[in-house]
């Protein structure tokens, strides 16, 4: 059975200046807008997917029904206009080189949402791997739901260390037809792709059939009965919790027939190997403002037992206060990360006594942060192993949020393949 598809694929026609027209996604750079006023300077009265989009930074401070309505014509204005060229039944194997040259490799291609399920506790082929704030899902509803394109920055991860689905694709790549190789705006690298021929897309639905096989799943995550997890989102999630919601709306309007028939019931994405060489996973770091450090770290020995004496088989985070670092040790930990552990105590005891909890890349933010001001605490959480991702969903379902971040900004997928989805 196959579970990733061919899809009748978009692109700006060819001489179509695709540096100009491809954009990184949306919820980029939001605390940047010097960022976007650049983008939208160098797009002004250009063919551009920035015309398409609605960049989070720009949410507060746009015109959002007339944002969407704008949006919405220029794409009807694109598709009758003959922008794009068509690419029927289609899968593009991708590469990607980023900022620090190095080179990730993906695959194009499309989802069915009946086998994605966001909820916490999943058991779907495709989750979520941090959880879902359910608030952020309407506001995008309402950018998709009346749209007759979609433009994709959602990346899904394969868990293949032997890298059989990829990996194999790129010696033949250069007898395809190419379709693109661009430049990216802003100094984000660089990006080319060649379309599969029919034999290459057969061979990764072989090889993404090996993974699914349920004893082979058993024996990779050593678990027993558990329904087979073939996608975890790496990025782009909410974007595609929005796609299901969009479908499930569809199946109460149409029928659960006619939805099913219907091109939204499936979505454009990226495909990676959660293996791939440039893939690096860095740790997202924990600051509590507007709390007594004191009495946060006496609540936190009632709630985890934490010591500052090494345990067996338990997990350890840094606390930072002022200019004092101290290792924390919970010999019973209560989640199978310790980013999960601690985010369940700051998750209770902020509900309970107040404060503010913000997410922090990078240990000398942190540290900065904590010596500025005596109501702050920090918290400098290790690393997730690639390794574990896979295996952590499928015990503990979707991750806490602002787990991991794979990668800077500027390496984010930019927007260049659509679909049309009505």
């Amino acid at each position: 059975m196959e579970h990733f598809f061919t899809a009748d694929i978009l692109l700006p026609k060819r001489g179509t200046d695709l540096t100009r027209f491809s954009v990184v996604a949306c919820d980029q750079y939001t605390s940047e807008p010097k960022y976007w006023e650049r983008v939208r300077n160098k797009t002004e009265r250009e063919v551009s997917a920035y015309h398409l989009i609605f960049p989070e930074a720009e949410l507060k401070t746009a015109d959002f029904t007339k944002k969407i309505e704008q949006i919405n014509r220029t794409m009807e204005e694109y598709l009758d206009g003959g922008v794009f060229a068509s690419y029927p039944d289609s899968m593009f194997y991708v590469e990607r080189t980023l900022r620090n040259g190095a080179v990730r490799r993906g695959l194009i291609g499309r989802v069915d949402l009946e086998e994605y399920d966001y909820q916490k506790g999943s058991q779907s082929l495709i989750r979520a791997t941090e959880g879902t704030v359910l608030e952020r899902i309407p506001p995008r509803v309402k950018i998709r739901e009346h749209a007759p394109l979609e433009l994709p920055h959602v990346m899904l991860l394969v868990d293949d260390p032997a890298k059989s689905v990829i990996e194999p694709l790129q010696p033949q790549a250069e007898q395809w037809e190419q379709v693109y190789d661009f430049s990216l705006m802003e100094d984000s690298g660089r990006l080319k792709g060649w379309r599969l021929p029919e034999q290459a897309v057969k061979q990764v639905a072989v090889a993404l059939a090996a993974l699914v096989d349920p004893k082979a799943f058993s024996g990779r995550y050593q678990v027993e009965d558990c329904p087979s997890l073939l996608f975890a989102v790496g990025d782009g999630n909410h974007s595609l919790a929005t796609a299901k919601a969009c479908y499930e709306a569809l199946k109460e309007t149409l029928g659960g027939e006619a939805a099913r028939r219907h091109p939204a019931r499936y979505a454009l994405v990226e495909l990676v190997n959660l293996h791939d060489t440039s893939l690096e996973f860095e740790a997202i770091h924990r600051v509590v403002f507007g709390v007594d450090p004191d009495h946060l770290l006496q609540e936190m020995k009632k709630a985890l037992s934490v010591t500052e004496e090494a345990v067996l088989d338990g997990q350890s985070f840094v606390m930072v206060r002022g200019e004092r670092k101290e290792c924390l040790n919970v010999p019973d930990p209560d989640s199978n990360l310790a980013v999960g552990t601690l985010q369940n105590f700051l998750d209770q005891y902020t509900k309970t006594f107040g404060g503010e909890t913000d997410y922090i890349h990078g240990e000398a933010v942190v540290e900065s942060l904590c010596r500025e001001r005596q109501d702050v605490v920090g918290f400098l959480l290790p690393c997730m192993e690639k390794s574990e991702l896979f295996r952590t969903v499928i015990l503990d379902g979707a991750l806490p949020r602002k787990t991991f971040s794979m990668g800077e900004a500027c390496d984010k997928r930019f927007y260049l393949e659509a679909r049309k989805i009505r």
